[in-house]
């Protein structure tokens, strides 16, 4: 719809209009221009009207005509000109009617439009602060997700040097068990051992005193072999019982290098301590029996020692 439509195009537009014979209006003059808006033809309409009444009596001073036709002619013309007017002020009270809906339609619009124009401002900078926001919150992450990389390859080298650890201490605890096993075997070894010699003394003793029972019921001169044997008897027992005080001082330097490792693996393995409780027990008994066997001993050297006292004195008197 085109807008700024000249004065005299809509002039000329209602002047034919009205040659038609029609009352000219806003949509009968736009219908006969094809243009223009109806505020403007409408505008120009109202002044098209007010210089129409100039115009016709401009054109009423006929020349050649009667004065009192002229006056008739006249008179007639102003009536037509105020029943014209009255139409025409009609029709201007309907247009400024559809001129104020116009408006109102148009300051609705208007006021819609500013509306809409302050949403779309608002949602705008609301979008521009959720912008902000998450622009803010993705750069919070990405320091977020430095700082959680960094701290994975911190844990990642711990689990690394706790393993190494780990490592290291398995290799100890397998070289303590290695060496709690060989210390179980020699202390096994030991205690058998013991156990030998101590069979071996006691029957040694036996055949010592059953050889002296026989040998003094024979002569005086295999009394004095018995003797001698005797205190090669005295003799094998001290060293003997050197031997059996060697072999508890080996013992007890085992079980004290037992107790070493037990405290160095306690901390290790716990498992360590029960067998290391058991090896002590162990060793217990093994002195224990050590010193039974050692008892036994000196009770049959002083059996011996009582069974050949009376001999040797009997022997002694019937040398006198």
């Amino acid at each position: 719809m085109a807008v700024g439509v000249p004065e005299s195009e809509v002039f000329a537009a209602a002047d034919a209009v009205l040659a038609r014979g029609e009352r000219p209006t806003v949509e009968r003059v736009r219908l006969e221009l094809g243009r223009g808006s109806p505020a403007r033809v409408g505008a120009l309409l109202d002044q098209w009207w007010e210089q129409l009444a100039g115009r016709l009596r401009g054109e009423t001073r006929l020349p050649g005509l009667p004065a009192e036709v002229a006056q008739a002619f006249v008179a007639i013309w102003q009536q037509a000109t105020t029943l014209a007017q009255g139409v025409v002020e009609q029709s201007l009270a309907s247009q400024r009617q559809v001129l104020a809906e116009e408006r109102e339609e148009l300051l609705a619009l208007d006021t819609r439009a500013r509306l809409d124009v302050a949403q779309a401002r608002q949602q705008t900078a609301e979008a521009i602060s959720v912008r902000q926001s998450a622009e803010t919150r993705l750069t919070d992450l990405e320091l977020l997700l430095a700082q959680r990389q960094a701290q994975i390859k911190d844990l990642q080298e711990q689990r690394g040097a706790l393993q190494l650890a780990c490592d290291t201490l398995q290799q100890q605890l397998h070289g303590l068990q290695a060496e709690q096993h060989d210390t179980l075997h020699q202390v096994e070894q030991a205690r058998l051992a013991q156990e030998a010699y101590v069979r071996g003394v006691e029957e040694r003793a036996y055949r010592e005193i059953d050889r002296a029972r026989e040998e003094s019921k024979t002569r005086q001169v295999e009394r004095r072999e018995l003797q001698r044997q005797f205190d090669q008897l005295q003799q094998r027992s001290e060293q003997d019982r050197h031997v059996l005080s060697e072999t508890q001082r080996q013992a007890a330097t085992q079980q004290a290098r037992a107790e070493v490792a037990a405290e160095q693996g306690e901390q290790q393995r716990q498992a360590l301590e029960g067998r290391l409780h058991a090896m002590q027990q162990m060793l217990d008994e093994v002195r224990h029996t050590a010193a039974a066997q050692q008892a036994r001993a000196d009770t049959l050297e002083q059996q011996l020692v009582q069974q050949q006292a009376p001999k040797l004195r009997k022997s002694r008197i019937k040398e006198r």
